[in-house]
């Protein structure tokens, strides 16, 4: 059971991940522009969010859950505002000046990591992902002990970061071959995909609680 535990976790992690949202354009963004490593921590700082919400999931913390709901529509604008500015920043982001700036310092790890942490963190409705993830499972339940609820979360962990590392990796092997004419267009095409992105996924929410 404990094995299996493991198995279904990076399943889940993985599946959680995979979808190229504005966390996935923003990865590939910073791979492009800072390169491998920045793109891979980035990732991450979403894994480590996404597993701390497998937690809240997987131990059925009742009273979080109940405050998340209870304050969705705050907490989702919230997040909206916070990646549309991403996004404007992505937007308006100079290569040539940022390649500059690079140069002269060295780029914080941690700011990466952290950055994208708060911004995965502030999308509440992962938990309601994962609740739906190990209820179709079936990998959460009273007969399961405190170890296999943690191999089942540390395996969200690892898949989530297995992806991370996977996308990173696969667009690193374009780098070379992008120019900073490129890099320019990129950045105003990932900038607005973050906007189009969360604008959408905002709409259909607000869509289907209040009008529909």
């Amino acid at each position: 059971m404990t094995l299996g535990n493991i198995v279904d976790g990076v399943i889940i992690g993985v599946s959680a991940s995979i979808p190229l949202g504005p966390i996935g354009v923003l990865v590939v963004q910073r791979t492009l522009n800072k390169g491998h490593l920045s793109g891979f921590v980035s990732g991450l700082g979403a894994a480590l969010s996404d597993t701390i919400y497998a937690i809240i999931a997987g131990f059925s913390l009742s009273f979080i859950v109940g405050f998340i709901e209870s304050q969705l529509l705050w907490i989702q604008i919230f997040g909206v505002i916070i990646l549309i500015s991403l996004g404007l920043k992505i937007f308006n982001t100079n290569p040539a000046i940022q390649l500059r700036r690079q140069k002269r310092k060295t780029t914080s790890l941690l700011q990466d990591f952290f950055s994208t942490f708060a911004l995965t963190i502030a999308n509440p409705l992962a938990v309601f992902l994962f609740l739906a993830f190990f209820a179709g499972f079936r990998v959460v339940g009273s007969e399961n002990t405190l170890i296999d609820n943690l191999l089942l979360i540390g395996g969200v962990m690892v898949g989530a970061a297995s992806w991370w590392l996977i996308l990173s990796s696969l667009v690193n092997m374009f780098r070379s071959k992008i120019n900073l004419r490129r890099l320019f267009w990129i950045n105003k095409i990932a900038g607005s995909t973050i906007i189009v992105l969360v604008v959408l996924a905002f709409s259909i929410w607000i869509t289907k609680e209040y009008i529909l």
